[in-house]
């Protein structure tokens, strides 16, 4: 019987775009992870440890390495527009675009990314142009950036500090379903607490959403 509710549970964990909201990572209030790294050895992202570097292209060409946005605070959303927790986030005035106007300033550059196995160029390209997207979408097809990440969900969110620390990373707000009439928005608590050189409130949550669509290994 305990055998079976444990297989029950761990089955409830991880869902499909259809099913329950996803509880990929306890909460872990303001202290930082145990540094990880992965079979091979390579540090894997931690939250109050350096974020790992990246270089992708975006849908339009242009190339990105994370280093290059050094002295910025930098926002990694990864997405996929056949999600239906991503499609609720675009849909309204509390959508990733009203969130990235709110702290938008010389100092947060918020970059999305998409590791879907099947994804492409042009339709990344379409998403953006029919939400008015005004931040690039990074191109992850074979899942190495997505990985190396930990990206479990669409959408997981990633706060780097200035100095290229890992500073937050879990779900974009409180409401996994879309009932409450006031979320607590923790990638906006997250940058307006780095702003004011105060401790965030919370380092980690449950990012909750679609299981990212990684393709074989």
């Amino acid at each position: 019987m305990l055998r079976s509710l444990l297989v029950l549970a761990l089955a409830l964990m991880t869902t499909s775009c259809d099913g329950a909201a996803s509880a990929a990572v306890p909460s872990a209030g303001n202290g930082a992870s145990p540094a990880a790294s992965d079979a091979e050895g390579v540090a894997l992202a931690t939250v109050g440890e350096p974020a790992p570097d990246f270089r992708l292209r975006d849908s339009a060409g242009q190339s990105h390495r994370l280093a290059d946005y050094r002295g910025k605070i930098v926002i990694l959303e990864w997405t996929s527009p056949e999600c239906p927790f991503v499609r609720r986030h675009y849909g309204h005035d509390t959508d990733m675009v009203h969130t990235a106007s709110a702290l938008r300033g010389g100092d947060v550059v918020w970059l999305a990314i998409d590791s879907s196995h099947f994804n492409t160029p042009a339709a990344s390209e379409a998403w953006r142009a029919q939400h008015s997207i005004p931040y690039p979408v990074l191109q992850d097809s074979d899942g190495a950036v997505g990985r190396r990440y930990g990206a479990r969900t669409t959408p997981h969110m990633y706060v780097i500090d200035p100095a290229g620390v890992l500073r937050y990373q879990g779900a974009i707000d409180s409401d996994p379903r879309g009932r409450e009439d006031a979320p607590t928005n923790y990638v906006r608590g997250a940058v307006e607490a780095l702003r004011a050189g105060r401790p965030i409130p919370r380092a980690e949550t449950a990012p909750y959403g679609c299981t990212v669509k990684y393709g074989d290994a």
